[in-house]
């Protein structure tokens, strides 16, 4: 079974940065896609970067465009993501997701509180 661990979330005031991690209990190649989710109070999850087996961030989600940076590190099976310019919106739980053949795994989550 795939164990996903996010830690990293935190309190901050808007402007300032947080850096999320997620480690995977396996090597990040059997993986697919790897990417970062986050779910706001009354609002849907959704998906805010992933970055691909091969190594291409494929995706962004308009709102972090530039603020946020997906990364990984293969000899840890981590993945990153830098949030910079933090704002009051970015307030959620963040997620880890790992895809492999079509079988989803989670971590259970980092909350992200960002205050005016």
């Amino acid at each position: 079974q795939v164990q996903l661990v996010e830690s990293g979330g935190g309190l901050v005031q808007a402007g300032e940065s947080l850096r999320l991690s997620c480690a995977a209990s396996a090597s990040i190649f059997s993986f697919h896609v790897m990417g970062w989710y986050r779910q706001a109070p009354g609002k849907q999850r959704e998906l805010v970067a992933r970055i691909t087996n091969g190594g291409t961030t494929s995706y962004y989600i308009d709102s972090v465009k530039g603020r946020f940076t997906i990364s990984r590190d293969i000899a840890s099976s981590t993945v990153y993501l830098q949030m910079n310019s933090l704002k009051p919106d970015d307030t959620a739980v963040y997620y880890c997701n790992a895809n492999r053949g079509g079988m989803e795994f989670w971590g259970k989550g980092s909350l992200v509180t960002v205050s005016p």
